[in-house]
């Protein structure tokens, strides 16, 4: 929860960003925009779609946790290939979850402050668009997100084993909070870098 809070306002602007328009962009980069977004919304634009994310969280780390570690049961030997198709998996069942979730999230974040508000929230969101496009609709964008979330996923997994393992993250060894930070924040970046061209157009579906 404490993740998503402090980094909904960066998401807020990365999708800002990646919607807009190349010929006139709205937007001149990230302190922009967050300038933008605090001057004409408030800081509370920067948090437009939390309630999205924040309730989707508990079932996503659920799903996401149960069958990365089933899998990898499954696959027998802990080795670097079953650790990545252990996370792969684990990626593309929570799409089910995350698909809606971040289109509904993205809808939000996109909506203009002081127009009439199209959608309350979330759930009016996703009930709005299956109204009008029915379960396709609620879905769109579920194959950028599977291309998005199945490697990442892969990439995380991969990249956190090796890194606690090298850095000796063992119970009770020395400094082993911030080695299980530097761990996890590492291995956020290389599963983001990892997709994050097919993250852009997933956005920009989703804005549609």
């Amino acid at each position: 929860v404490a993740g998503v809070l402090v980094g909904h306002p960066f998401d807020t602007v990365k999708v800002r960003l990646q919607v807009q328009s190349g010929d006139k962009p709205q937007y001149r980069g990230t302190l922009h925009c967050f300038q933008s977004i605090i001057r004409q919304e408030s800081v509370l634009g920067l948090y437009k779609g939390l309630g999205s994310p924040l309730m989707g969280l508990t079932f996503i780390n659920a799903l996401v946790f149960g069958v990365q570690g089933n899998t990898l049961r499954a696959l027998g030997r802990d080795s670097p290939r079953n650790q990545f198709l252990a996370g792969a998996a684990a990626g593309a069942i929570q799409c089910v979850i995350c698909c809606p979730m971040e289109l509904a999230k993205t809808r939000l974040q996109l909506q203009a402050a002081g127009a009439a508000r199209e959608y309350r929230g979330a759930l009016h969101c996703l009930a709005q668009i299956y109204r009008r496009e029915g379960l396709r609709g609620v879905n769109r964008g579920l194959l950028s997100t599977l291309l998005r979330e199945t490697p990442s996923f892969g990439v995380y997994f991969l990249a956190y084993d090796a890194l606690t393992r090298g850095l000796g993250c063992e119970p009770g060894a020395r400094l082993l909070v911030p080695k299980l930070l530097l761990a996890g924040g590492t291995a956020g970046i290389l599963s983001w870098l990892s997709t994050y061209p097919v993250d852009v157009v997933k956005s920009r579906l989703q804005a549609d």
